[in-house]
């Protein structure tokens, strides 16, 4: 599917994952983008500069009325599904984390049948490999739930049913669907909801405070970082091929501990302060396996997709948007 001169729209389009897919969009020619968002964790601020553009739409709405994903998806070629509750406000309100992730994937698919959308690339997570204890992940690894907090294992569950309920469609009604498991997604306009991600955040803050910075454990405990920018490229490149009904690990291939972590952002910041190790009692993790290899060559063959942000450049870009937005406060 072309993206220049066509019309899309995204769930959860405000939003980090949603205002990067926009932008690469806009680059890209698009006529028209509909930002379609029900503002519960997110506000048009966010979107701001972006919302300037005659070319994007903001609806408010929510992907448990199907009514309004009818009315929203009027003309509209493919569909970013990146609306979904994470693993941290899902473990907080498993009710709602639970419809959202799956009876909401049933209603936009169902939406999308309705009105004839061709595509819709889904937002997945590598949550539905679990603790993997292979040397290397890859697409057809199994989900191995069994040492994750149930919060995690649920958001994985959740993230599993999305998958197949594509599947499903794409099977029953012609709706073609690509899934796209992200690793930890990282990046400019963070949110404070990715488990993983946000520990970037909270330990710049620290650091900007004069605080020492806080590593859980002994600091080996392992991400795979990868920058939203290349995220919102991982969703145009599946949209504009021709693969269908078929899921792909987004993720560098690197594993960085979270000593290497921290060690970037002192060095960035240019701080001096020695980082303290404690046990974090209580802290709801995604995961804390200290071995982690997620392979990327299912993507790279199948639609040309490669990382291309190193993990130092994009964490002193979040850094500069971070200071950007205190200034702002100020």
């Amino acid at each position: 599917m072309r993206i220049a001169g066509n019309k899309f729209l995204i769930t959860g389009g405000v939003s980090m994952i949603g205002a990067q897919i926009t932008e690469h969009l806009l680059k890209a020619d698009v006529r028209e983008v509909v930002l379609f968002d029900n503002y519960s964790l997110s506000s048009p601020e966010m979107v701001g500069e972006l919302a300037r553009d005659p070319r994007v739409k903001l609806v408010r709405g929510d992907i448990l009325r199907v009514n309004e994903l009818f009315d929203a998806l009027d003309g509209v070629g493919g569909v970013f599904a990146t609306a979904g509750f994470l693993t941290l406000p899902l473990t907080l309100n498993p009710c709602l984390g639970i419809a959202v992730n799956v009876q909401g994937m049933v209603n936009v698919h169902e939406a999308c049948r309705y009105r004839k959308v061709d595509k819709v690339v889904f937002s997945s997570s590598v949550a539905t490999y679990g603790e993997t204890g292979a040397d290397t992940t890859e697409e057809s690894s199994p989900w191995n739930w069994s040492k994750q907090q149930p919060g995690a294992a649920l958001y994985g569950a959740s993230k599993i049913m999305g998958e197949n309920i594509g599947r499903l469609y794409e099977d029953r009604y012609g709706v073609k669907s690509i899934s796209l498991r992200y690793s930890s997604v990282y990046g400019e306009r963070q949110h404070l909801r990715a488990v993983n991600s946000v520990y970037i955040v909270d330990t710049y803050d620290r650091i900007a405070r004069s605080e020492r910075p806080i590593i859980p454990d002994d600091g080996l405990e392992v991400h795979d970082y990868i920058h939203v920018a290349d995220i919102a490229r991982a969703n145009l490149m599946a949209m504009e091929s021709d693969v269908s009904r078929e899921s792909f690990t987004v993720a560098t291939g690197e594993a960085t501990t979270l000593n290497r972590l921290v060690e970037i952002i002192l060095k960035i910041t240019g701080s001096n302060l020695k980082p303290e190790y404690k046990t974090l009692q209580g802290k709801i993790r995604a995961a804390t396996s200290k071995t982690m290899r997620f392979s990327n060559a299912k993507i790279a063959r199948m639609i040309d997709w490669r990382p291309e942000i190193p993990l130092e450049d994009g964490i002193a870009r979040l850094i500069r948007w971070r200071e950007n937005e205190a200034r702002q406060v100020r």
